[in-house]
């Protein structure tokens, strides 16, 4: 097997798959040298500030935005393959929807656009999007959790095997968000691809399996969901005046933890069972201790320390 053939086998392991991808806006980089992977069946989640390149990775990889240079995959094939894009459905930002039609005459027109004279897979995708029941009721009464999932029904037509999500959940109420997050639980059930971007983390920690962090359009980290539950671990936080100077008090005390200085004044110790004794031992050393307590470092403050580059030393 040559080597364009033994990458292409590779490739098909992927759902998604960029090599080198940037796009440049004058001379500006939105998005730089991204190599991203999705695997087959993740809920793959997106996240990185407002302007870090998301969106416009998104549109890349649904062909809505030419790159500037590098290389975006579908199942092996290039984005621009009119048979791979079948595959793909897409949500960018919210849906084109016609407010004084109901979700199934949205759904059929959307259809007929696509070429799809089937009118089944229209009322498999809304029944799949739980919008099977809403009858004649018009879209401009639609709650905004109703729209948004009448847009990912629209995605959905065509049974396609991998979803681009963009924001899905902006602006939502917490029901709509729910039942937003019910149905991509539901469609990777089904065994689809999920690729969804969100600035709500609580949430996306809730369905993701994957996680790739993007910063100033450029990829900085992919992570499964195991791993970061290995790195997001319990750790005690004491706030002190100078922590470098308590830092190595705490680890000549308490060799068995590993202590690091968070920032001038903060200290957080990992495979610490009483935080009680680390209070003791400062007192007894004449160490003022202004606040102290367990934490657990979640999807939203691993994330903000990649943003932020993180403590100042292991």
């Amino acid at each position: 097997m040559n080597a364009e053939k033994e990458k292409a086998e590779k490739r098909k392991a992927f759902a998604v798959e960029t090599v080198g991808l940037t796009k440049c806006y004058g001379d500006k980089a939105a998005v730089r040298d991204l190599n991203l992977k999705v695997g087959e069946g993740q809920i793959y989640g997106f996240i990185g500030r407002n302007g870090a390149g998301k969106s416009t990775t998104l549109k890349m990889l649904s062909g809505l935005v030419a790159p500037t240079s590098g290389e975006a995959w579908l199942y092996g094939k290039p984005v621009s393959d009119p048979v791979v894009r079948r595959r793909l459905g897409v949500l960018i930002e919210s849906a084109g929807l016609y407010p004084n039609m109901t979700a199934r005459q949205n759904a059929v027109m959307k259809a007929k656009c696509m070429g799809l004279t089937d009118e089944k897979s229209v009322d498999e995708a809304l029944e799949l999007a739980g919008l099977a029941g809403t009858g004649k009721k018009q879209v401009r009464h639609f709650s905004m959790g109703m729209k948004q999932r009448l847009g990912v029904a629209l995605a959905l037509l065509g049974n396609p095997d991998l979803l681009i999500l963009d924001e899905p959940i902006n602006g939502m109420d917490p029901e709509g968000i729910k039942e937003l997050r019910q149905l991509i639980l539901r469609l990777q059930e089904e065994g689809k691809t999920v690729l969804v971007s969100s600035h709500i983390l609580g949430e996306l920690s809730k369905i993701a399996t994957n996680y790739g962090i993007i910063k100033d359009g450029e990829l900085i980290e992919q992570i499964t969901r195991q791993e970061l539950e290995e790195k997001c671990q319990d750790y005690f936080q004491v706030e002190v005046e100078d922590a470098r100077r308590a830092l190595p008090l705490i680890q000549e005390s308490f060799s068995q933890v590993q202590a690091e200085v968070y920032d001038s004044r903060t200290i957080r110790i990992y495979g610490l069972a009483e935080g009680v004794l680390v209070n003791q031992k400062l007192a007894e050393n004449r160490v003022p201790v202004y606040s102290s307590g367990f934490h657990h470092m979640d999807l939203e403050e691993y994330f903000l320390e990649c943003m932020e580059g993180g403590k100042e030393h292991a």
